[in-house]
């Protein structure tokens, strides 16, 4: 792995500039063992190195499970963690993770339904599962336990045929409300939640259709889900077109730093990630952004984008966009200044990569998911703080 000093929130030690001493093969872990480790920042090991800095790293368990429902659905796109705070009973509990998938068994693009929740080792619960849908990256576990999930259905898998939509799921895995909005939900590919106060969210959306990002105000009651008039776009510019191997190519991962008040966006189409500064109230549309990363070494169509427990910024390769055969389907790691950090692969299919997420499992301790759309599988590692961090 090619890194710079800068610490890791992921990292692959199989492709560092100075690789680091490696165990005799009957010194590692258990096929399904990953390593973390966590300095000022998170290090992801891969399987074969359980040593960094020339210290033993014995690693903590991760679990590779399947997203393949009853119904066959693949091609899984956005992972959300189920937050702390969601109600006891419901169907999703603190520290489940859930996966949207794209497609349905045909593998056609923008034909999925169904939200799975992972379970180690074994086939995915069903969670939702609705019709003539095509559930996209835009995944989002509410404190309520209500499920936002985005939606750009196809025909044939080929063709677009509305601007989408955002569905309003119960906890119970019921459908609540659809939201359609052909300026405001635009194709809805990623978001962001904002406030998650009861009733009242406000999310970030990215808009693959229009190149644009909404800020979207959403009222949610028993009855009903109703999008408010205080909704408005607050980016645009981004470069979007359809793509044959992709369908569409735009805006995608959404990454809010509530710290600072800033909103980064990755642009899969311009190759490039973006930052708009004081998103949380801004009223008017602000044009793209800064960018803030741009780099043709690392960057191959970044898709998904989320913010690191250290600061960083970590995004996944699509590889539509300025494609490397020895660098398909990367994880990129880079900070907020748009200095790379690290990379690690998730498979060596180009297109693999796509949804990611980091948050808290059942027990309140920090991991990081992803999904791969090669195999239709998940990866969530469990990573642990050394030295106090």
């Amino acid at each position: 792995m090619q890194a710079s000093p800068q610490r890791s929130a992921v990292e692959s030690p199989t492709r560092m500039t100075h690789p680091p001493q490696v165990l005799s093969p009957t010194q590692f872990m258990p096929r399904h063992l990953r390593g973390v480790i966590c300095g000022i920042g998170l290090v992801v090991l891969s399987l074969g190195s359980s040593l960094a800095g020339g210290q033993p790293i014995i690693p903590p368990t991760s679990t590779v499970a399947s997203t393949v429902p009853n119904n066959h659905d693949v091609n899984p796109y956005g992972i959300a963690f189920v937050p702390a705070g969601v109600p006891a009973g419901n169907t999703l509990q603190p520290g489940d993770v859930v996966v949207s998938n794209f497609n349905a068994a045909s593998n056609k693009q923008g034909t999925g339904t169904t939200i799975v929740k992972l379970v180690t080792d074994g086939k995915p619960v069903t969670f939702f599962q609705g019709q003539n849908l095509g559930l996209t990256t835009a995944l989002a576990v509410l404190k309520s336990g209500y499920v936002l999930v985005g939606n750009l259905p196809t025909t044939n898998g080929a063709a677009i045929t509305s601007t989408g939509s955002l569905l309003v799921i119960t906890p119970q895995g019921k459908l609540l409300s659809e939201l359609k909005d052909s300026t405001l939900l635009d194709g809805p590919w990623d978001m962001a939640v904002l406030i998650d106060n009861g009733p009242q969210v406000t999310a970030f959306v990215s808009n693959v259709l229009n190149g644009t990002v909404a800020r979207i105000d959403i009222n949610i009651g028993a009855s009903g889900a109703t999008l408010l008039p205080s909704s408005h776009i607050i980016a645009s510019g981004y470069a979007h077109r359809s793509d044959p191997a992709a369908l569409v190519v735009g805006p995608t991962g959404l990454a809010y730093d509530a710290a600072h008040d800033v909103l980064y966006v990755a642009s899969t189409n311009d190759n490039k990630v973006f930052a708009i500064s004081g998103a949380a109230a801004l009223a008017h549309d602000n044009g793209p952004g800064t960018v803030i990363y741009q780099d043709s070494n690392h960057l191959r169509g970044p898709l998904a984008l989320a913010l690191a427990p250290n600061g960083d910024l970590v995004t996944a390769n699509g590889d539509a966009i300025n494609p490397d055969p020895n660098q398909s389907s990367e994880i990129v790691e880079f900070t907020p200044q748009g200095v790379f950090v690290a990379q690690m692969q998730v498979d060596p299919s180009a297109g693999s990569a796509f949804g990611l997420a980091f948050g808290l499992g059942s027990s309140g301790q920090s991991q990081f998911a992803a999904v791969n759309d090669n195999t239709n599988t998940a990866t969530v590692w469990t990573l642990r703080p050394i030295g106090g961090n």
